[in-house]
């Protein structure tokens, strides 16, 4: 499967920066994600993805939409496992699609939740990608 400006989910794996031996963990994972994505990250980490993890994980992976309710309370929630220096890569419909994250909402959700904004990624057809970082007065 390929994205739309042609790249594979491999190679969008690689360029989130998903390399062996990453621990990353899976929230808000329902039918409608792009599994070969998330086939192509676990190939990447040479692993699993975490649902419950009892160390702090390098990334979460946090799909979400829009009908899921409260993205500052979502992106709280994906803090609590995340080690100091790790970060989230929210995965969220495309802008124009059924479900999607306006801009908006997403930034000030950021900020609400002690986070900011970094570099966005096109992942695939349906989904993009928005990692975000704690502020780097924050981090260890």
């Amino acid at each position: 499967m390929s994205t739309t400006d042609g790249t594979t989910q491999a190679s969008a794996a690689t360029a989130l920066g998903f390399t062996k031996g990453l621990a990353v963990q899976e929230l808000g994972w329902d039918d409608d994600v792009d599994e070969a994505l998330r086939d192509a990250i676990m190939d990447a980490i040479d692993g699993d993805l975490l649902y419950e993890s009892n160390e702090a994980v390098d990334v979460v992976l946090l799909w979400w939409r829009d009908s899921d309710g409260d993205i500052v309370d979502g992106l709280v929630d994906a803090l609590t496992d995340l080690s100091p220096s790790g970060h989230i890569w929210l995965l969220s419909p495309k802008v124009g699609r059924p479900d999607y994250l306006d801009p908006t909402d997403l930034a000030e959700a950021a900020l609400t939740a002690g986070l900011a904004l970094a570099n966005p990624a096109t992942v695939s057809a349906n989904w993009q990608a928005q990692k975000l970082v704690r502020p780097k007065g924050t981090r260890r």
